[in-house]
């Protein structure tokens, strides 16, 4: 049991990492014509949020194969599904607050990351971003 919780545990973290490349690659990158919704005004569904349905496809496919077995596959992809109920509650919930709910940031950890995501998005450019993470923020001087 043991090595299937730190294959969970490695992949909720290690998603912050694929999350902060893809946020500064490739969403700022050549992906930027979906990404640039999300730095728009906007209420309702964007186009940035086909991000987040091929996450979750990912997750999906891999806890379908593993399932059988309970073997890797579904540790995998359980954490990448946990990283994304994570980055929905604080990315949508809390920071942008897409759904009528509103949630106290008592946290100083909340605050800071609330902080860093509205920094990221006081340049609605492609170009000249920072803040790329989310749920582990760094390099934001309190």
């Amino acid at each position: 049991m043991t090595i299937k919780l730190l294959i969970f545990v490695a992949a909720f973290v290690g998603m912050e990492g694929v999350a902060w490349f893809t946020h500064k690659y490739i969403m700022h990158g050549f992906l930027w014509s979906l990404h640039r919704s999300h730095h728009e005004p906007n209420k309702g569904l964007e186009k940035n949020d086909w991000f987040g349905v091929f996450f979750a496809c990912i997750a999906i496919i891999l806890i379908y194969i593993g399932f059988p077995q309970m073997d890797y596959y579904f540790w995998l992809g359980l954490g990448i599904t946990a990283y994304g109920f994570a980055y929905f509650i604080f990315h949508d919930i809390i920071v942008h607050q897409r759904l009528n709910v509103k949630l106290r940031q008592d946290s100083a950890y909340l605050k800071k990351i609330t902080r860093a995501h509205k920094l990221h998005h006081k340049n609605m450019q492609q170009q000249d971003g920072k803040f790329f993470g989310f749920l582990f923020v760094r390099g934001l001087n309190d």
